[in-house]
């Protein structure tokens, strides 16, 4: 287990936080793997929840983006309160998500984060070319790193809104139909992430369009 201070932390959005972190010598990790944190406060300390790696390697610090559930009073709420100086207990890094090629990526809300660490590997490595995301969210307010991801991704970057609740706003959601609409070849490799009920809707429409299973990263 590994403490980890953090140096910085505020809101990108009205619910989610960026916590910029000390960073261990013997931490490493891949794009697209995930860290189980604490918050190393009593009675906290073995409070475990995993959490993807929005830095890479090569930084000389950790970064987390982490939605705050206040109304749960729960892990995150108390991360929600934390500041300068507080402290994160690292427990292990696991792999979830890895890069296996070019690909469509489908997000819904955090589901982005490990594909963010991803994003900016390939940028960073000039091989950020025959990828698109559809990125899932309620609102506008609740993308994560918009600007970020639309300078990384360009028109490859779409946006879906459930419930934006403007005039003249239809609502989409990234269901069997809209896949239809939007992809016409699944032949495609996918990556998908996002709640649970969310990821498994997705991959299973996926499957019934012809989608490989073996070509789903989840």
């Amino acid at each position: 287990m590994r403490k980890l201070k953090i140096l910085h932390s505020h809101y990108i959005t009205h619910n989610v936080k960026r916590f910029v972190l000390e960073k261990p010598n013997d931490v490493t990790y891949t794009p697209g793997q995930s860290a189980l944190i604490s918050v190393n406060q009593p009675g906290w300390e073995d409070q475990v929840r995993p959490f993807s790696f929005t830095s890479l390697q090569h930084w000389d610090h950790l970064e987390f983006i982490i939605k705050i559930y206040d109304d749960h009073k729960g892990v995150t709420s108390q991360m929600g309160k934390l500041n300068t100086g507080d402290e994160l207990l690292l427990h292990s890094v696991y792999g979830t998500i890895q890069y296996k090629g070019p690909g469509i990526f489908i997000a819904g809300g955090t589901g982005i984060t490990p594909f963010i660490a991803i994003f900016r590997a390939l940028f960073e490595s000039g091989n950020l070319r025959n990828l698109a995301l559809l990125y899932s969210n309620k609102t506008k307010e609740d993308i994560i790193l918009h600007d970020e991801l639309t300078k990384l991704l360009g028109p490859a970057y779409r946006n879906v809104f459930t419930q934006e609740g403007v005039i003249g706003f239809r609502e989409r959601r990234i269901d069997r139909k809209f896949l239809i609409e939007t992809i016409g070849d699944f032949s495609s490799r996918f990556y998908v992430c996002g709640p649970e009920i969310f990821t498994k809707e997705i991959c299973s429409a996926l499957i019934s369009l012809g989608a490989d299973p073996e070509y789903l990263i989840v």
